[in-house]
């Protein structure tokens, strides 16, 4: 019976070797070589004594790494809600089988080809108080209007944020799209029939059907604004300040330029952490419920 199970499908297990060898030494291999150090006193190499959970009470006793956190949670909740409600909203708006909805889509889509560092370059330009938007307006003699999110730490998070929802909500729009036109025509014809309005359709009945596409798309962006990093050193630097410093900056900067590996260490798996905290709940869903439903 166990060498029936073993030989069957025997090409498909062979092929599938040096990817189950790659995540286990690779993935698996690193993050806990990432927890070990980040449990050392490391500095320049990973050569240090295990301290236990020090770097950790040392992590968040750094005002750095709160403020970074503090600014991840508030970017990553307008991100989520934003990118959700308006990818819908567009995806909805394309549902109704308007003109040149190929040319629309590739329009919407096209940001999210683009790399966070050309994004970030891209806004950084427009935001910029002497060459930018600003700048240009005041030299057509609206002398009073000024538009300096990025050089003001109080609206800096929100400079990040359209750069942000400019770059991603194209792709849920996609995946809100694909999401609506898996909908059976026969419920928006019952809909109708019973006298249900458009939008308490699209509330009360259609998104929850969409409830696969929508945790797809939470976790997509979660995991993206967990590891929010090259947008915010284009646009931004971290700066005003640091009032746009964001966890992944924090450890980037402490491993290789501040020499201090087991701080650097503590903070990627903090962020790690994060993921899975996103991924597991995610996972359950998908498959755990499934099974204990059936």
């Amino acid at each position: 019976m166990l060498k029936r199970i073993l030989l069957h499908n025997l090409p498909a297990k062979i092929a599938a070797v040096p990817m189950m060898l790659t995540v286990l030494v690779v993935f698996v291999g690193c993050t806990i070589w990432t927890i070990y150090y980040s449990m050392t006193n490391s500095k320049l190499l990973p050569t240090g004594k295990f301290i236990g959970f020090d770097q950790y009470e040392r992590l968040f006793a750094t005002s750095r790494w709160n403020v970074s956190v503090t600014n991840l949670i508030a970017y990553g909740v307008m991100s989520l809600v934003f990118t959700l409600v308006i990818g819908f909203v567009l995806a909805v708006l394309i549902d109704q089988k308007i003109r040149f909805e190929s040319a629309f889509r590739t329009v919407m889509l096209y940001p999210f080809a683009l790399s966070f560092i050309v994004t970030g370059l891209v806004w950084q330009w427009i935001m910029n108080p002497t060459l930018g938007l600003q700048g240009t307006l005041r030299n057509l003699g609206w002398t009073n209007f000024t538009f300096d999110w990025i050089a003001n730490p109080r609206m800096v998070l929100f400079a990040l944020l359209i750069a942000g929802l400019w770059h991603g909500t194209g792709f849920c729009m996609v995946l809100m799209l694909a999401g609506l036109r898996g909908v059976d025509e026969e419920i928006w014809k019952a809909a109708r029939v019973d006298g249900i309005p458009t939008w308490r359709t699209y509330i009360s009945i259609v998104l929850p059907m969409m409830r696969g596409v929508l945790v797809t798309a939470v976790v997509i962006i979660g995991s993206g604004i967990v590891r929010l990093y090259d947008l915010v050193v284009a646009l931004t630097n971290g700066g005003p300040g640091i009032s746009s410093e964001v966890p992944a900056k924090y450890v980037f900067n402490y491993m290789f330029s501040g020499g201090n590996i087991g701080q650097g260490l503590a903070g990627a798996t903090m962020m790690l952490l994060t993921v899975l905290i996103i991924m597991i709940p995610w996972a359950y869903l998908e498959y755990g419920g499934k099974g204990k439903r059936t």
